[in-house]
């Protein structure tokens, strides 16, 4: 990092990838810092900066060595798992002769959560920091860090009673196509060993493909669907409004329906006698929609909401892009699978393939596609004009 470029972010101000620091706080604060950044999206603490009015003092080289010695010793001792940075000394010339500032580089961990010693869990929220509390979001950061599949735990309170046998039956006789085996015979050690069951209770992914009625122990997982009149979300009028309700399949299904029933069929070269084309290509709703249901964030109790308005239509999705992805590389096919066992159940009981390439196929049969990772609003946005 040069002059400039350091320039150009403190004339920024302190925001949720940038700290500023006049001198080394006490050690637990500097820790919490450092865990702060690395449960969320990494940044950069400026030692030699006043945090209030971004105005540069600078370091002297025995604060230079000092505070650099500590830090290390600080992300060593302090911080659980340890995490390794980065450090640079940067001189910024000024009317009073260079000032020498110390920029240590967080990078966001891998496996998070990160903790103080006091077992304490902090997060960034804009540009200061948090305490985490709340389970799901702590079940959210041990799930970005590959320790925990939330679509692969227990559901309290159900039981092999909540399967629909007819769902299994068919899945099965999916994975055995062509084969001249018999059907296997389902008992709960077979529901067991397709991952449907654990310990006497539906997992999350048995819950939402092959139970009764998925909705009874997981309302929020469902499609809330509403066609408005107008171009705003804050409308009082609607032509159509549903709540989608049933299993993932069931969802895509009812999903498809209310687009297809919604948007308009016009002519597109076709012959006049012959059925008019969707507005919107059907096979870009489908992909979009699959990869709404099945990569939304699971441990966020939230719809799944399909939003027609005059000028466009929404598919807003629980959560934001996984592991590090970003609108542009998930456009070149790349792929980040979050809900393992739904995706494998799914891929057998729908035309789902999993390899990456929908967002591809959606955009080469409908280019004009947004793409909006929220991570404010911890959402993924699906915008196409109409």
């Amino acid at each position: 990092m040069n002059a400039v470029e350091l320039l150009d972010i403190i004339s920024a101000g302190e925001t949720s990838k940038v700290q500023f620091k006049r001198e080394l706080d006490k050690d637990h604060d500097i820790a919490a810092e450092i865990i702060a950044f690395a449960n969320t999206k990494g940044g950069t603490i400026l030692l030699g900066i006043e945090d209030k009015k971004g105005t540069v003092f600078g370091l002297d080289y025995q604060q230079l060595q000092t505070f650099s010695s500590r830090i290390g010793q600080i992300a060593h001792d302090s911080v659980k798992p340890q995490v390794f940075l980065f450090t640079e000394v940067v001189s910024i010339p000024t009317m009073e002769g260079d000032k020498k500032v110390l920029v240590i580089q967080v990078s966001e961990g891998v496996s998070k959560p990160y903790k103080d010693n006091n077992g304490t869990i902090w997060i960034k929220q804009g540009p200061d920091k948090r305490r985490l509390t709340d389970n799901n979001e702590q079940i959210r950061l041990f799930q970005q860090s590959g320790l925990l599949y939330v679509d692969e735990m227990i559901v309290p309170y159900t039981s092999i009673d909540d399967v629909e046998f007819s769902k299994v039956k068919k899945y099965v006789e999916s994975i055995q196509k062509g084969e001249t085996e018999p059907v296997i015979e389902i008992t709960d050690i077979f529901l067991k060993n397709l991952n449907i069951i654990k310990e006497g209770r539906l997992t999350l992914s048995g819950l939402l493909v092959f139970a009764k009625d998925p909705q009874n122990y997981r309302p929020a997982f469902c499609i809330k669907a509403i066609s408005f009149f107008g171009n705003s979300l804050g409308g009082s009028y609607y032509r159509d409004s549903r709540d989608i309700v049933g299993t993932i399949p069931e969802l895509f299904d009812q999903g498809m329906l209310f687009f297809r029933q919604n948007l308009k069929h016009i002519q597109k070269g076709q012959n006049f006698n012959k059925p008019g084309i969707l507005e919107i290509s059907d096979i870009a709703l489908a992909e979009l929609l699959q990869n709404a249901l099945l990569h939304r964030d699971y441990s966020k109790n939230a719809p799944v909401r399909l939003m027609i308005f005059d000028d466009r239509i929404e598919i807003i999705s629980p959560g934001c892009l996984p592991n590090s992805l970003t609108v542009e590389n998930i456009k070149l096919g790349n792929a980040a699978v979050r809900n393992n066992l739904l995706v494998s159940y799914c891929s057998k009981l729908m035309n789902y393939k999993g390899f990456g390439s929908g967002i591809i196929r959606a955009l080469n049969n409908q280019p004009d596609i947004e793409f909006i990772n929220d991570e404010n609003g911890e959402q993924f946005i699906v915008k196409i004009p109409r």
